[in-house]
């Protein structure tokens, strides 16, 4: 089994104790599509962090629900980090409603240790949520694509999500959505689990990425599953919308779900994106922003 490059207290410290340059952020990835953002900003005479997580899994709970099954859940990566010790958080976000991107015995744990800390779900999702998440619809936010909100100083806007197909509620609510992160000077896109639609480069050109996250596990239908970009899709749709960088994601978690990142490299390289590719555990920091050919350690 993998085993995070940082875990445990060891993350924690990690998260604790980085740089906190004002006015910059850091990142983590938790595996899977979930990451925590950590921002950065001037407060008075001293410096205040928010921090963010982003379609956390952090549990396995899939694991088991698939344990006597013909498509067992098989875990790549160990969990970095039990989610009671996440006791800052302030938001996190759901994209949509497949179990590692909205798990109860992540979430669940994470609302006992942050009591004020808010969840953005699909306004479509929301009463899916609550009752997997056993609380009041009207305590989660909904969002929805053309759809921005302040939560912590960080400006949060839906956009649609294919997964893989485009769905919508009857009042035309997306069940899948990307997110738009925007603080301070940057501004990160987050894709959830998507394939290119029609319209998809176009709605994204509105903001000046600096940094997208894509899934790069594609789609193979003996999986059962629904799928996402491949990396050479990931690749292309990071030029189309100008992203200054890209960070591959939705790989290494899951035996029957998972791709080596070889393609996305290759296309990379051939095309000249700026790419970072993070180990599980890894810090990526705005501070050193440029990471065009960044191998894994």
């Amino acid at each position: 089994m993998i085993k995070p490059v940082l875990m445990d207290n060891q993350f924690l410290a990690s998260i604790k104790e980085s740089p906190r340059e004002n006015g910059h952020f850091n990142l983590w990835w938790l595996g899977q599509s979930g990451y925590l953002i950590q921002w950065n900003r001037a407060k008075g005479n001293s410096t205040s962090s928010r921090h963010l997580l982003i379609d956390p899994y952090l549990s396995n709970s899939l694991t088991r629900k698939y344990a006597d099954t013909d498509k067992p859940h098989i875990r790549m990566t160990e969990i970095i980090i039990d989610p009671t010790q996440l006791d800052f958080v302030d938001v996190v976000t759901s994209s949509h409603n497949h179990t590692d991107h909205l798990d109860a015995d992540t979430l669940i744990p994470l609302m006992d240790v942050n009591q004020k800390m808010k969840i953005v779900v699909p306004a479509a999702n929301r009463n899916f949520a609550a009752d997997r998440l056993q609380v009041d619809t009207k305590s989660l936010i909904g969002s929805d694509a053309g759809k921005s909100m302040t939560i912590a100083d960080i400006v949060i806007s839906g956009v649609p999500a294919a997964h893989e197909t485009l769905e919508t509620d009857a009042n035309g609510r997306h069940h899948f959505l990307g997110y738009v992160f925007q603080f301070g000077e940057w501004t990160i896109y987050h894709s959830g689990d998507t394939m290119l639609y029609d319209g998809m480069v176009t709605q994204l050109k509105r903001w000046e990425i600096d940094l997208a996250i894509l899934p790069i596990n594609g789609a193979d239908p003996s999986r059962r599953v629904s799928g996402n970009l491949d990396g050479s899709q990931a690749v292309w749709l990071a030029q189309q919308i100008g992203a200054k960088l890209v960070i591959p994601c939705h790989y290494e978690m899951f035996e029957f779900n998972t791709v080596s990142p070889d393609l996305f490299l290759a296309e990379a390289k051939e095309q000249k994106q700026n790419y970072c590719l993070l180990k599980c555990g890894e810090r990526f920091s705005s501070k050193g922003k440029t990471h065009r050919n960044s191998q894994r350690r």
